[in-house]
């Protein structure tokens, strides 16, 4: 029997240990998809204890709590960290098979050196050891990217943000680059005219640009493109239902702006036509600017409209949704493959029945331009865990190029989320050891090895451009 969660971890056989522990674990992190809050990082926080860094924010932990029995006081309420941490430990035994059960521990290990099983009975030593060296500048935030080796991280910001932090790390010299990414969700969301009508405020504001008109509107969204480009940023991402392919005219968009600038509800045939105009702009200065454009495509997000109503977006209640996705994905990648003006794009996909549509669809765009230029992401939010990163990559390899992959990311706004990184890595020497056991794949330890580095580190690098801000390994 195993020892739990092991040097060994994932690992069935020898071949696999010897690629991860040669060849992945020492590879460094790019973090190229992440919402950390800049704003910690240009103060170098130091978090007070051990709820804050692990369950502020948390909406896995959140979900798993409430499923657990526990009350939402306990979650986003006024309970203190200490009571809050305790109803954690008093969930943690019951997640066994989901993989919180193995996060929750790797990062004890991995930041704190931790070994004890985290349950009620060992609850308050876990969290005064942990606290206490949350408390040493060891552990600032700075210095919990540096213990995880990261070398790069970009965050997702939007249009109207101020970037104030960026550019502050930026010249203070940090010596990992955090970069913005450019995520204009809420200028597509036209679903509710009086919320987007705030947005069109802010955007006049940081743009200085008035707005009264479609053309002003792509102007002043335009400016922050611009904007985000002379603060480093060469990534776009768009979290989307489903991609928006809808035919129209440059008359009908200016129609349909003007009307939901009045504050009149639009149709829902209007708000696709809307968004599809917006997403082919969005594009095309991605292209423009030779930066990589990233789609999340399948959430169904709010479900829980009291929940909703009582604690805002992004507090757990979303889900895997069944879009059609095929052929507006067809359609909007191929217009731009057609005028010239497909930039480098990821696409993620959250429902993992169309896991073979997605790996099948993007390998019709890859044009030999650039090594793996249309990226199958890596699983995602629901499915970045063991049977969906094996289930993605399994895809990715039976019809694409997994060689070719870009790897993983921590998605995530928590700072000590990086051990997802090597849970992905342990996962992808497996697969590759069990093959090489079975005598499906050559013995050839080097070259396997040094594919697993480039899935691990330096396709990324070089997928992105980050040749000259990040170390050669």
């Amino acid at each position: 029997m195993r020892t739990f969660l092991d040097e060994n971890f994932l690992l069935l056989n020898k071949t696999a240990q010897q690629l991860y522990h040669e060849y992945a674990k020492p590879m460094p992190v790019i973090d190229y998809h992440c919402h950390l809050p800049q704003q910690q990082i240009a103060e170098d926080l130091q978090f007070k204890n051990l709820t804050q860094v692990w369950l502020y924010g948390d909406h896995y932990k959140w979900r798993a709590m409430r499923t657990n029995g526990v009350d939402e006081s306990y979650c986003t309420g006024n309970k203190s960290d200490k009571e809050k941490f305790e109803q954690w430990a008093a969930t943690v035994p019951y997640t066994l098979r989901n993989p919180l059960y193995h996060w929750t521990h790797l990062e004890l290990q991995r930041y704190f050196g931790v070994h004890d099983i985290l349950n009620p009975q060992t609850a308050g030593k876990i969290y005064d050891t942990c606290t206490a060296l949350l408390q040493t500048k060891e552990y600032s935030v700075r210095n919990l990217l540096r213990r995880m080796n990261v070398k790069m991280v970009c965050t997702t910001d939007d249009p109207v943000d101020s970037l104030e932090y960026h550019i502050q790390l930026k010249k203070e010299g940090f010596e990992i680059p955090i970069l913005p990414a450019f995520r204009p969700d809420h200028a597509m969301n036209v679903a509710k005219p009086e919320l987007f009508n705030q947005y069109l405020k802010k955007l006049e504001a940081v743009s200085n640009i008035s707005i009264s008109s479609f053309d002003d509107f792509l102007y002043a969204l335009q400016s922050r493109h611009d904007f985000f480009a002379s603060a480093g940023c060469s990534v776009s991402d768009h979290g989307l239902e489903e991609l928006y392919a809808e035919d129209f005219t440059g008359s009908e968009i200016d129609s349909i702006f003007n009307k939901v600038h009045g504050g009149k509800q639009l149709s829902e045939t209007e708000q696709r036509k809307f968004k599809s105009a917006m997403l082919v702009h969005f594009a095309e200065w991605d292209w423009e600017k030779g930066w990589v454009q990233q789609f999340h495509l399948g959430a169904m997000r709010n479900n829980n409209s009291r929940m909703l109503q009582q604690l805002g977006p992004d507090t757990g209640w979303d889900s895997i949704g069944d879009f059609s996705q095929g052929r507006a994905l067809s359609s909007f990648l191929n217009k731009l493959d057609s005028d010239n003006k497909l930039a480098k794009t990821i696409i993620y996909n959250l429902n993992p029945a169309d896991n073979e549509l997605m790996a099948t669809m993007l390998g019709n765009f890859n044009d030999g331009s650039v090594a793996g230029k249309i990226q199958f992401g890596s699983g995602w939010w629901f499915l970045d865990q063991k049977d969906g990163m094996i289930k993605q990559m399994n895809a990715l390899s039976n019809m694409g190029l997994i060689s070719k992959f870009v790897g993983m990311l921590t998605d995530s706004r928590s700072f000590l989320s990086y051990p997802r990184h090597e849970y992905f890595r342990r996962l992808l020497c497996n697969l590759f050891g069990e093959e090489i056991e079975n005598g499906e794949l050559p013995a050839d330890i080097e070259w396997v090895g040094s594919v697993i580095q480039d899935i691990c580190y330096r396709n990324a690098r070089s997928y992105f451009g980050w040749q000259s801000i990040t170390p050669a390994q």
